[in-house]
């Protein structure tokens, strides 16, 4: 286990910004890396060297750790590339290498043998001798495969004590064997594991058969309701159950999924997890707690996943209704470094009032000014604006998403500070209702078919 004998948190880090957010909202270590040979290459270019470097430090300073993910898969005409990679990235000093092959175990060890081997979930360990054939590599860290239930992971900790653990517990779910999909690649090119995936299951079906021997064609028809997302998988969520895993005593590292993600991603999920992992330790554990803060974001409804329950037992892990829907809450702004100033991320105007959504630890000072009102009702804290006013001393009636005025706040807060409201009045606001949302006109426009018995 890590220090004071806790689990530890990871949370993702896909930029410099999002790295800080979640180590502000209680991360004890994240994970990321520079574009080159990374699984996310193609979905964002995270951090260039400069920015990962920086991270790093930041990181260190507060006692917290990087791990540096160097997981794709290389051919033979990138091995020298690979090394000169993990070279560089070794100069940084990370805390880790998260890498997926034996052959990238070998080529970690030899360049920078003082830093950990982590071994990634893509490399699909569920049993204890495959996971012994890592550990006799030199591997510190199996991220064990996601389909692995908890009664797996006990045996390998029993097989092998030294050996850490690290499981998912927050984030999307691949409709592939841990995340080891090829309906991307053959629909579109775009091949998953070098971050490009087109999320093809996540796209509504229509399903035919064909007679061969008539040459005949015909759609086959769905139930009302049922929908045609066959293959859309609901978003993991194991938050009212990390009591319960926690007390196995078996896992050392609780990891949430989400490098491409928002940054109101990063910190209310991370603030939730470790709300929820702190609870436990002080025998003060709620699961409905945490649920509450998950349900403000994103997501494509949730399922416990795999780790209680056995794959082919599970019926509700698939969504087939829409391929995302909105959690309750949206974005009006996030508050900067030197806590002076925020960025609009939706409409925000005077005399509107968000909610303050903190770090973890982190005070605000009650005030009442020209600017604004900051109060307190019922242990939430609400900022209601008097005035927009830019630090060039420009004055707005409103302020839109995407606005580069930095906006002046009434009182300095936190960094990396949240604003948000009800997703129902972001809407309202906008001139919209729920039923223009396009989640909504989504559903709406999904064909309705029927089962041919």
């Amino acid at each position: 286990m890590t220090d004071q004998n806790k689990v530890e948190l990871l949370a993702p880090a896909g930029n410099l910004e999002k790295m800080k957010i979640a180590l502000n909202y209680g991360a004890d270590a994240v994970y990321g890396g520079t574009s080159t040979f990374s699984l996310r290459i193609r979905s964002g270019k995270e951090f260039d060297m400069e920015s990962y470097a920086e991270g790093i430090e930041y990181a260190h300073a507060r006692g917290k750790k990087v791990y540096s993910t160097v997981n794709s898969f290389p051919f033979n005409s990138q091995m020298k590339l690979y090394e000169n990679h993990i070279a560089k990235i070794a100069e940084l000093k990370p805390d880790a290498l998260i890498v997926s092959s034996p052959g990238v175990v070998k080529i970690a060890h030899r360049i920078a043998p003082d830093i950990p081997i982590h071994l990634s979930t893509q490399a699909n360990v569920m049993n204890a001798m495959d996971a012994e054939v890592y550990y006799d590599l030199g591997v510190k860290r199996i991220i064990v495969a996601r389909e692995i239930s908890l009664k797996d992971c006990e045996a390998i900790k029993h097989h092998l004590p030294e050996l850490e653990l690290e499981i998912f517990v927050h984030g999307s779910m691949c409709f592939a064997y841990s995340g080891r999909c090829l309906i991307s690649s053959l629909q579109t090119g775009r091949v998953p594991n070098r971050g490009s995936c087109a999320n093809d299951c996540r796209f509504p079906y229509e399903v035919y058969a064909h007679n061969p021997e008539s040459g005949t064609t015909f759609r086959l028809d769905e139930e009302e309701g049922i929908g045609t997302y066959i293959m859309n998988a609901k978003d993991m969520n194991m938050a009212s159950h990390i009591d319960e895993i926690l007390k196995s005593g078996v896992i050392d590292s609780l990891k949430i999924e989400g490098r491409t993600k928002s940054p109101y991603y990063a910190g209310v999920v991370t603030k939730a997890y470790r709300q929820a992992i702190d609870d436990f330790y002080a025998n003060n554990f709620d699961a409905a707690r945490y649920q509450a803060e998950l349900n403000t974001t994103q997501n494509r409804g949730f399922t416990d996943a795999y780790l209680l329950s056995r794959p082919f037992e599970r019926t509700e892990t698939e969504s087939n209704e829409f391929s995302i829907q909105y959690g309750t809450h949206q974005v009006a702004g996030l508050v900067l470094e030197d806590g002076l100033t925020w960025k609009c991320k939706d409409k925000t105007c005077i005399g509107d009032r968000v909610e303050i959504v903190l770090p973890v630890g982190a005070t605000v000072e009650l005030v009442d000014n020209d600017v604004g009102k900051i109060d307190e009702v019922d242990g939430k804290y609400w900022l209601t604006f008097k005035k927009m006013l830019s630090e060039s001393g420009k004055e707005f009636e409103c302020i839109h998403s995407g606005d580069l005025n930095n906006i002046l706040l009434p009182t300095k807060l936190p960094g990396y500070t949240i604003l948000r409201r009800e997703i129902a009045e972001a809407l309202e606001n906008k001139g919209l209702t729920e039923s223009s949302t396009p989640m909504k006109q989504e559903q709406e426009a999904k064909p309705i078919i029927k089962d041919v018995k």
